[in-house]
């Protein structure tokens, strides 16, 4: 027996001759395609056919969309609501204003034209257009005025030259008058023309514009 028989059979029973590697086969790391993000996780990646992450966050933000339009079109609606009541207020005032200055003139009229001849009719003309404060100071001098008048056998005829709204509300509006007063009285033979300039507080009452105030500035 050889020296290489005897090395041989010295081996380990069962012991197989590792082959050599083959170095013509590819390495299990050479396989895996190189990542092109560097080992940084694509976010548009899918993983067994799920949501990516661009398309979650466009069902959140459309999810998040339907209660900011809900809340856009309830402030829509609102501010329409809003400036339609505006309107419709503003429209009020000006119709309140625009009566109590036709009630204003005419009464005016009334308060300024008396004649000596016929006190009753001028005198209930004046209380059925006052209210308030005027009406009350204008009952406590009638007594007095009536005698006045009777006494000086006087005459008086108002035209109102101009008027305007000074400020107004749905329901008082203040007037100012700018009036002429003929007068005539059995003391002068010719006529006097006083002019007058009249503030006058109009307010609705039972759906009339009464006079609450007059005064003279």
């Amino acid at each position: 027996m050889s020296d290489t028989d005897t090395a041989v059979d010295a081996r380990p029973e069962g012991e197989v001759e590792s082959p050599a590697a083959d170095v013509s086969q590819p390495s299990a790391a050479a396989e895996k395609p190189a990542d092109p993000s560097g080992g940084k996780p694509v976010e548009n990646a899918t993983e067994g056919g799920g949501e990516s992450r661009g398309e979650q966050w466009l069902r959140i933000a459309r999810k998040a969309a339907l209660p900011v339009t809900a809340l856009i079109a309830i402030a829509a609606i609102t501010a329409a609501i809003v400036f339609g009541v505006q309107l419709r207020d503003e429209r009020d005032v000006d119709a309140a204003a625009a009566a109590a200055l036709e009630a204003a003139k005419t009464y005016a009229v009334t308060l300024t034209s008396v004649d000596s001849n016929n006190l009753d009719a001028g005198f209930t003309a004046v209380l059925d257009g006052s209210t308030g404060e005027f009406r009350d100071m204008y009952t406590r001098s009638s007594g007095q005025l009536r005698q006045l008048l009777l006494e000086n056998k006087a005459t008086g005829k108002g035209t109102v030259l101009d008027a305007a709204v000074k400020s107004a509300t749905e329901t008082e509006v203040d007037v100012l008058l700018f009036i002429d007063q003929t007068v005539t009285n059995a003391a002068s033979a010719d006529p006097r023309v006083d002019r007058s300039r009249v503030e006058m507080t109009m307010q609705l009452v039972d759906g009339r514009w009464l006079a609450s105030r007059v005064y003279l500035p």
